[in-house]
């Protein structure tokens, strides 16, 4: 099967707004088995909108339209397909009620154009929006589908997990399975090189993404039995074990805070931590962690005007050091850490570096990562390596 994307709406053209949805659906695509060959942006432009489509219809299996859904003149998904396909667009009567009770129970006057959301054509299926107003379309037709989503992440997501992707994994004739292993410390290259034998081989496939917390890496199966794509998934994940060693540190929907949360509550250990140039992102992924109540106790950001309250001098080891242990005492806990750089989460000067301190009673360690990006993206990989030589420090002394 041949899939193809394509997003409409002109504030994707403008880069007002990013492009989410491709993403997803592409992760969401590969998860399933299917190829995903082409995807494209379009701007609220019939003539334009409808080349693309039809272009798509010529050379695609499976083509999913995501926004264009909504009420407005510029909203014109539906129209798009309709035309393409030479089918007439009426309105539904039980899609006209449904969207009818919604403005009641909202107690506003429904205006006339939102009826366009109400209407279908003879080879389309409505899809209900449970977190939104906009219907979505199955269409089948001369051996093609096209599926209509709604463009808002929210909605999207939610009729993909609801409808679609039930319907897709209905259609399957193989059994299709994937396990994502992740990892960190290794350059992308570095990660290649090691697993370039498993590369070549088309059952399982193997892929690899570079992430803001490590390279990731996706094992497909394709098997008739699920037992038999599991037992493929299993044996290679073992050889890649083999060869990636330390550096995998989870799975499939682990992240680093998760990890290292579970590792604190399950030794009874607590955390405080401290942070300048991160400006509370650690503190954030810890509290955001199901097991957060139970070992992390607290953090303070420290903004520079605030160093003198708390005897700090310009950062640097010894610095991020004290930050690591005022931060222990002030909560009471077993583990103090802190992240110290060059004022905030912004521009650093040439040469400036970052410190992470982590300590309990019985040792203290610091060290100096060096990234470059943008003051965002340096700031979240650092947050991510903290996590990391956190889960290691407490492997080591606890």
């Amino acid at each position: 099967m041949k899939a193809e994307i394509i997003t409409s709406g002109t504030e994707l053209l403008l880069g007002e707004i990013p492009d989410t949805n491709t993403a997803y659906i592409a992760g969401q695509l590969a998860a399933l088995g299917i190829n995903l060959y082409y995807a494209s942006t379009v701007g609220d432009n019939f003539e334009r909108y409808s080349g693309v489509l039809k272009q798509a219809w010529a050379r695609s299996d499976l083509i999913i339209t995501t926004g264009g859904l909504g009420p407005t003149q510029g909203d014109i998904t539906r129209e798009v397909v309709s035309a393409m396909l030479g089918e007439k667009m009426t309105i539904d009567p039980d899609l006209k009620k449904e969207l009818t009770e919604f403005f009641t129970r909202l107690h506003i006057e429904m205006p006339d154009n939102n009826l366009k959301q109400a209407t279908l054509i003879l080879s389309a299926r409505a899809m209900r929006n449970t977190a939104g107003t906009a219907p979505g379309w199955w269409v089948e037709k001369d051996g093609r589908t096209i599926i209509v989503l709604p463009g808002p992440p929210r909605e999207m997501q939610t009729m993909w997990e609801n409808v679609v992707l039930p319907r897709l994994e209905a259609s399957r004739s193989a059994i299709i399975m994937s396990r994502l292993i992740k990892t960190w410390g290794l350059s992308e290259a570095a990660v290649d090189q090691l697993v370039s034998p498993f590369l070549k081989e088309s059952n399982p496939t193997l892929g690899i993404y570079a992430k803001p917390d490590g390279i990731q890496l996706r094992i497909t199966a394709r098997e008739n039995t699920r037992e038999g794509a599991a037992e493929m998934i299993a044996r290679r994940e073992r050889e890649i074990r083999e060869v990636m060693k330390e550096h995998i540190w989870g799975v499939d929907n682990d992240t680093l805070e998760s990890i290292v949360g579970r590792l604190l509550a399950r030794r009874a250990l607590t955390l405080a931590v401290a942070e300048s140039f991160t400006g509370g992102l650690l503190a954030l992924a810890l509290n955001n962690v199901p097991e957060g109540q139970g070992f992390f106790k607290g953090g303070v950001v420290i903004s520079p005007c605030a160093r003198f309250s708390w005897n700090l001098g310009e950062p640097g080891s010894a610095t991020a050091t004290l930050m690591a242990s005022q931060v222990r005492e002030k909560f009471s806990t077993d583990i103090g850490m802190a992240i110290d750089g060059p004022g905030g989460p912004g521009p650093a000067a040439p040469g400036s570096k970052l410190f992470i301190a982590i300590g309990n009673d019985r040792a203290n360690e610091v060290f100096t990562p060096g990234y470059m990006g943008r003051p965002e993206q340096v700031a979240r990989r650092t947050v991510n390596h903290a996590l990391i030589l956190l889960r290691n420090f407490v492997d080591r002394t606890s």
